[in-house]
């Protein structure tokens, strides 16, 4: 159950992450007010993922793959390039979370 509540908490992470684009410094109320519920959803369903998985484990793949479904939809919303740079950085997001993985023998 964990591992669903991690998933939750990265769709969440995401959302709120793209959402923080739509209020424009925080000066539209409902692009807001979502994006403040999809932070503290994102925190609370973490938390709960972590009462299983070692924070080193679920912190880490919560934001890295958080980092990349925002690079990848704000290429999708907001038409924002997607580089070589940012491809080898999924690369090694995506491998460090493995790594982390296979490592706590999970």
């Amino acid at each position: 159950m964990a591992w669903v509540f991690l998933a939750i908490a990265v769709v969440f992470e995401i959302a709120f992450a793209l959402g923080t684009n739509a209020t424009r410094g925080f000066t539209r109320l409902w692009p807001s007010v979502f994006t403040l519920v999809a932070a503290a959803a994102g925190v609370f369903t973490l938390s709960q993922a972590l009462k299983t998985l070692d924070v080193s484990v679920g912190y880490t793949i919560w934001t890295g793959l958080g980092s990349i479904g925002t690079v990848v939809f704000g290429a999708v919303l907001y038409k924002e390039r997607i580089t070589l740079p940012k491809l080898i950085s999924f690369a090694s997001i995506i491998a460090g979370a493995i790594t982390l993985k296979l490592a706590a023998g999970i």
